[in-house]
């Protein structure tokens, strides 16, 4: 029943292009104020010191795993809508020069700050 469950899985939050490697996309906000781009990726249960996020090429890379908790050995499963697996998320930034980047946790989100340059806004 498990493997059921996760071959449905699968398939509701595959990516196309590497089927056996993506599970899912989380999704994500870009937001723009007058000194930085703010991105916040919905990454609820997990661990965001696991995440990397890199910037190339004018997009934001973000990467990683969310797996099931230990309990689930050894449960009773009613249902399965969260996804599962290693996830990838390539989104695009406004053009522009960052001098810093933060990352933080907000509410089961990642949130990545990036610092616009001071040539770039005065």
């Amino acid at each position: 029943m498990l493997a059921r469950a996760e071959r449905m899985h699968r398939q509701f939050f595959q990516l196309s292009g590497s089927p056996a490697s993506v599970a899912w996309e989380p999704p994500a906000d870009v937001l723009e104020t007058e000194r930085a781009v703010l991105v916040l990726v919905a990454l609820p249960g997990v661990d965001l010191g696991e995440v990397k996020a890199l910037i190339s090429q004018g997009e934001l890379f973000i990467s990683g795993i969310r797996t099931y908790p230990e309990e689930i050995q050894t449960a009773t499963i009613h249902r399965l809508e969260l996804p599962q697996g290693r996830f990838e998320r390539r989104i695009r930034l406004p053009p522009g020069r960052y001098d810093a980047i933060r990352r933080s946790a907000l509410n089961g989100c990642l949130l990545v700050t990036l610092q616009k340059s001071e040539a770039a806004h005065g």
